[in-house]
């Protein structure tokens, strides 16, 4: 008996899928029978994930900026003249890899804003309108377990409110997940949410340093690295007609690093 394929037919969009657990879901995706649109900011991280995708099933590269309206709707548009619906919405893009934590200024909060949280929002509103017109839809929001790390190191002299630009973005996933599911439960769209836990990406790698690597491993309860293809079971579950009626609902993929009640 054949493994079974869940998400035949269906086109799915991919935001920031030229890389990491994006590719990941992209390779997944076409895996279980799904046409996949890579929605990527980088001319070069898109054209060598299309290059390595080609041949496992129909991918397309629509080069998109989530934090511009008008390119947010033109991949959309582009999804729905190539393969002729919008089944699926998996909003991985974020600022993450260049990510710089210590900048605390008003300026730099609003561009991680603009990027990691409205621009879900804004590949959510180009999307939705095909998936309610076509009364099936799933949109798969991706937050990160840094929402529910609120402990933070001692600090011996205060100087400013820290921005926490990452993590108030990746909690504001969480709320924009709920409101979408509210709203667009009647018209059979589900809109969920995977918190992923520190996965070894390229990413990662850059940013935490490697000798921290161990500690956050030791921290969770399974005492596993995460890698980008664990990820990949939670998404094709909300995706797929075994999640019909799950909407609304957060599920963090880490090992057992973050246990919210």
């Amino acid at each position: 008996m054949g493994q079974r394929v869940r998400l035949e037919g269906k086109v799915a969009i991919i935001t920031g899928a030229g890389q990491g657990i994006g590719k990941a879901y992209a390779e997944r995706f076409l895996a279980e029978g799904a046409k996949v649109v890579i929605a990527e900011i980088s001319d070069e991280r898109g054209e060598s994930a299309l290059a390595e995708l080609t041949g496992k099933g129909e991918v397309r590269l629509v080069r998109t900026d989530i934090s511009d309206e008008a390119s947010a709707t033109a991949c959309a548009t582009a999804t729905r003249e190539a393969f002729g619906s919008v089944d699926v919405l998996v909003n991985n893009a974020a600022l993450y890899y260049d990510i710089d934590n210590a900048d605390n200024s008003y300026d730099y909060l609003q561009r991680v804003f603009r990027v990691n949280l409205h621009g879900a929002w804004l590949m959510a509103r180009a999307a939705a309108p095909h998936m309610v017109e076509q009364r099936w839809g799933r949109i798969i929001n991706q937050s990160s377990g840094a929402a529910y790390l609120y402990q933070l190191p001692p600090m011996e002299h205060f100087e400013e409110v820290g921005a926490f630009s990452y993590s108030q973005t990746k909690w504001g996933i969480i709320g924009l997940t709920k409101f979408l599911a509210a709203q667009l439960g009647q018209h059979n769209v589900t809109v969920n949410c995977i918190a992923p836990g520190v996965t070894m990406t390229e990413a990662t790698r850059k940013i935490v340093p490697e000798a921290f690597l161990p500690l956050v491993t030791m921290m969770t309860a399974m005492k596993r690295t995460l890698e980008p293809e664990d990820l990949t079971g939670a998404a094709v579950f909300f995706a797929s007609d075994d999640a019909n009626l799950v909407t609304g609902q957060v599920l963090c993929v880490d090992g057992g690093g973050s246990m919210p009640g």
